[in-house]
């Protein structure tokens, strides 16, 4: 029983992190109706920035609550202005063209920054600075809590909470419905498309950005190549949620995580990246819109 309890808050406190990750691609699916393969290396791009801005400011000498919010606050920037660049250089452009050019240009872009990224950063993994100093906090027999899976549940909680009050309570939360329910009708409306898209991407790149550091945290090893297999098991969360549907990709995000850390303690880490894709297939064939979606007429 303890071991279940604790293999059960690994998997909530890793399912966080996919979480954070899968906002970003059901916000983007949602006004746009686009898969953002690139998503995931913008979560490696947060976790290297994280790295050379730590260094920068010598976090990593010094570990502290107020390091790890500077690099956090930081390493958001970066890819909030990556996200609108993206959006502005790659997808904008593309605008009305279809669903298959701008799939296609996302997949190039995800290779694109694969490689930029082993270009700038170099091929070789890095070691994350320990932005805290890692101990226990709690323990009752076996079920053990440190300080770094307090720090990483809670920041996501935060995060999440900010925005689903941003797209819940806040007039460009508003924009950004009336853009995901009909973009035409909103641009008529006076709604300002471009920029919600555009603000879309700032605010789904942010949290990827606070994924990749809060990944830092948990396993220091960082490379280039870090993106692709979270930005998958993100996509599948998004799926299992119901892509489009902010709750859903939070649940979605946490499910995974806690079905991937117990098939990994009861069955074998073998397996441990099978399951996300035996998941999205499931998902597929028994409930396409996933746990939260529904379902969504096609216009002729």
């Amino acid at each position: 029983m303890e071991n279940l309890l604790q293999q059960l808050l690994n998997g909530v406190t890793w399912g966080s992190i996919y979480a954070l990750i899968a906002l970003g691609y059901t916000m983007v699916y949602g006004v746009l109706r686009l898969i953002n393969f690139a998503h995931g290396e913008v979560y490696m791009i947060g976790a290297m920035s994280g790295f050379y801005v730590a260094r920068a400011l010598g976090v990593g000498a010094e570990p502290s609550l107020l390091g790890l919010v500077a690099v956090l606050a930081a390493s958001m920037a970066i890819c909030g202005l990556l996200g609108a660049t993206i959006e502005r250089v790659a997808y904008r452009p593309l605008r009305g063209a279809g669903r298959l050019a701008p799939l296609i240009t996302a997949i190039g872009v995800s290779l694109f920054l694969q490689n930029a990224g082993q270009l700038v950063f170099g091929a070789d993994p890095k070691f994350f600075p320990p932005l805290l100093r890692s101990r226990e906090v709690f323990r009752a027999g076996q079920v053990a809590i440190s300080n770094i899976q307090v720090t990483v549940l809670v920041t996501a909680l935060v995060l999440m909470g900010a925005l689903e009050f941003i797209v819940q309570r806040t007039r460009f939360g508003r924009a950004m419905r009336a853009v995901a329910y009909d973009a035409p009708a909103a641009a008529l409306m006076g709604v300002p498309v471009d920029r919600v898209i555009s603000g879309t991407f700032v605010l789904g790149s942010m949290l990827a950005a606070a994924a990749g550091i809060l990944v830092g945290l948990s396993n220091p090893k960082i490379e280039p190549l870090m993106g692709l297999m979270p930005g998958l098991k993100a996509f599948v969360a998004a799926v299992l949620g119901g892509i489009g549907s902010v709750p859903g990709a939070m649940i979605g995000g946490l499910l995974l995580g806690v079905i991937e850390t117990l098939v990994t303690g009861y069955l074998s880490s073998t397996y441990r990246d099978a399951i996300a894709f035996v998941i999205l297939v499931v998902i597929l064939l028994y409930r396409p819109t996933g746990l939260f979606g529904a379902p969504q007429t096609e216009k002729v």
